[in-house]
């Protein structure tokens, strides 16, 4: 199984599948899907698939000429990866054009949507495939969804992000058609907009994506080595995965700064702690000196916690994170915020 996007573009599934080996993952052709974004949007366009209005943009000048074309706020995307900081949503004709400049060419432009995001993930075996539980992850660096976008700065898994009508609408418009064009094996990651016309689709990944995997993981109990095995036999057929009920929910701790420039080497304190409380730490831009774990990348740690409700499971979570210390130490404080308020509107 692969996890990062890097040598599914490169072709790492080729490679295995012409050595008759087993693997779960899509193969450099449909790894375009994630690795450009033109190449995403012009298929999305062909194929009739509902996401925003675009254009391409060949060079800066081209881009800059097209932005009268566009209401504010307008999105601008690079083409190639970016490790999911290569999209900039402009406020303004004066952020547009600094964007332009920081992002060059080519790149995609689109119109912004409005309405709630949700990462939608199905492992396929290019025939049959089976949702995973939805999630919403937070991009931005800052609370408010405010800073430049990021890796992901936590994320929430709850059934009730999606009703059964939103998950086959999904399915039907999306991920199917997507499907039956491509024989797409290994994990397609819809990142959506949930918009007043219904689901439009913002950007597919080729890979199950960090941080949906821990919280999408924390509340799996099926045995996933046997849907992995089933998906790279293609037989993944009517599978079905059973879940725990109540949601799980993922704080990200970065180092100060990220996703700018970032120290490395700071002591880190207190995973015992914060496992002891119930909490799962998984580790990520970590290092060891001696008999020291200290920091070594911008996304450090991901804590992870469930509960019988989304506000138990956000209050284990950050129970967990209040244990853990290092220098610089940051994270989002309304991880699932927007979820709680969404309950609170529906049970008024």
């Amino acid at each position: 199984m692969v996890g990062p996007e890097q040598p599914l573009v490169e072709g790492v599934v080729d490679r295995f599948l012409a050595a008759g080996r087993k693997i779960v993952g899509p193969t450099a052709a449909n790894a375009r899907l994630e690795g450009s974004k033109i190449f995403a949007k012009q298929f999305f366009a062909k194929h009739a698939i509902p996401t925003a209005r675009f254009l391409v943009a060949e060079t800066q000048a081209a881009a800059l000429d097209a932005l009268p074309q566009f209401d504010l706020p307008v999105v601008l995307k690079v083409d190639g990866l970016a490790a999911g900081k290569g999209v900039i949503v402009a406020r303004t004709a004066a952020e547009a054009k600094a964007a332009i400049e920081t992002l060059g060419a080519p790149l995609v432009m689109e119109e912004f949507l409005e309405g709630e995001e949700v990462s939608f993930i199905v492992l396929s075996d290019g025939k049959s495939c089976v949702p995973l539980e939805p999630c919403q992850d937070h991009k931005a660096a800052l609370d408010g969804d405010q800073g430049p976008n990021t890796g992901g700065m936590g994320a929430y898994c709850d059934s009730r992000i999606l009703t059964n009508s939103d998950t086959q609408r999904i399915v039907d418009t999306i991920i199917e058609p997507t499907i039956r064009a491509t024989q797409f094996t290994g994990f397609l990651y819809a990142g959506l907009m949930m918009t007043s016309a219904g689901p439009k689709l913002l950007e597919f990944n080729a890979r199950l994506g960090d941080p949906e995997t821990q919280v999408i993981m924390h509340r799996m109990q099926s045995n996933w080595g046997d849907l992995l095995l089933r998906a790279a036999n293609g037989d993944l057929g009517d599978a079905q995965i059973e879940w725990n009920e109540g949601p799980s929910l993922c704080v990200v701790l970065t180092a100060g700064g990220y996703p700018g420039p970032f120290a490395r080497g700071h002591r880190i304190a207190g995973i015992a702690g914060a496992q002891a409380s119930g909490a799962t730490v998984f580790q990520a831009g970590t290092a060891r000196e001696g008999a020291d774990l200290v920091t070594n990348g911008g996304r450090v740690l991901a804590v992870t916690a469930g509960g019988e409700d989304l506000q138990k499971a956000r209050d284990n979570a950050y129970a967990g994170v209040s244990q853990i210390s290092f220098e610089g130490l940051h994270y989002r404080r309304d991880i699932g915020s927007k979820g709680l308020r969404r309950w609170e509107q529906v049970n008024l």
